[in-house]
């Protein structure tokens, strides 16, 4: 029987400064308007940007007296209001039997330094899995986070889910491995104003023929706004680039009849599994001297 799951990508207003209550307050607020708003679309999971609950700038965060870079100081983040903006974000996903993946950051026993992560919440309200983002930025390893270590697979209604954030589109075997672990969709979510990241994001459904969630800050969406990458790299749905909070809501449909989609599943996908395992080996030529010179016509 085929699998089919409603995924819905937003785009929400990322706040930048995790000492700012306020700003973490309205930004749980926004996110779970968002949950509200995807399930009554009929989704079954909502994907949010990176740092959804705040992505902290480092000029708030690793600026030292002289305006050069310091380490962070997370003893003046606001832990205790992330904390409970997390839990209420959990507490809607169950209401809602929702999946939830959203951003923020974890912190670790001082004086380690955080995780930027990646929280998923079960339709039942659990937290069941968080994934680190494993690289960072130059500036995100020198001042403010510690990186985490594992790829994330996690399953809804049959269909499975990878996760990777921002920066580690930029690293090729990530997604690669994800294909390999046989994932239908990979949930890439973001805190940039950059388009060729969108690029990528679409490359990688072209060359891996899985489905991507492509989550982007509302304040950076006027530029490439959220939204739903197809097998085969076609857009499948996309928020509105206007710069205010959004959805974009498609199905992922695993028996998908939609020419592009059938022909990157059933065929591009195992032809590269297949031509990347031996394949050519049997066919190639040995002892032939026309195949081994190569400075004659």
């Amino acid at each position: 029987m085929a699998r089919t799951l409603r995924l819905a990508v937003a785009q929400s207003t990322v706040p930048e400064d995790p000492t700012d209550r306020g700003a973490l307050r309205s930004a749980g607020q926004e996110i779970r308007e968002l949950m509200s708003e995807a399930a009554g679309a009929g989704a079954r999971l909502v994907q949010f940007p990176e740092g959804a609950i705040t992505y902290p700038s480092k000029h708030v965060m690793a600026a030292g007296a002289d305006g050069n870079l310091v380490p962070a100081d997370w003893s003046r983040a606001a832990w205790d209001v992330m904390r409970e903006e997390a839990e209420s974000i959990a507490v809607l996903a169950g209401e809602l039997r929702l999946w939830t993946a959203f951003g923020s950051i974890h912190p670790l026993t001082p004086p380690n330094r955080p995780h930027n992560s990646l929280f998923v919440v079960s339709d039942r309200g659990h937290l069941v899995a968080r994934y680190d983002k494993r690289f960072l930025s130059h500036t995100e390893v020198s001042y403010l986070y510690s990186p985490g270590s594992d790829p994330l697979v996690f399953e809804v209604d049959g269909v499975r889910m990878g996760c990777a954030l921002c920066v580690e589109a930029n690293f090729p075997p990530l997604f690669a491995d994800y294909e390999r672990r046989g994932v239908d969709c990979v949930l890439l979510s973001v805190m940039v104003d950059d388009a060729p990241r969108a690029r990528v994001a679409q490359a990688y459904g072209t060359l891996y023929n899985y489905w991507l969630g492509y989550a982007v800050p509302a304040q950076f969406s006027s530029t490439v706004p959220s939204g739903i990458v197809a097998p085969g790299g076609r857009w499948l749905a996309q928020c509105p680039a206007d710069g205010h909070p959004a959805l974009a809501v498609a199905d992922i449909d695993l028996g998908s009849t939609d020419p592009d989609i059938d022909v990157a599943l059933r065929y591009a996908r195992p032809w590269r599994r297949q031509a990347q395992n031996g394949l050519y080996e049997s066919y190639k030529v040995t002892g032939d001297s026309r195949s081994a010179n190569r400075t004659a016509f």
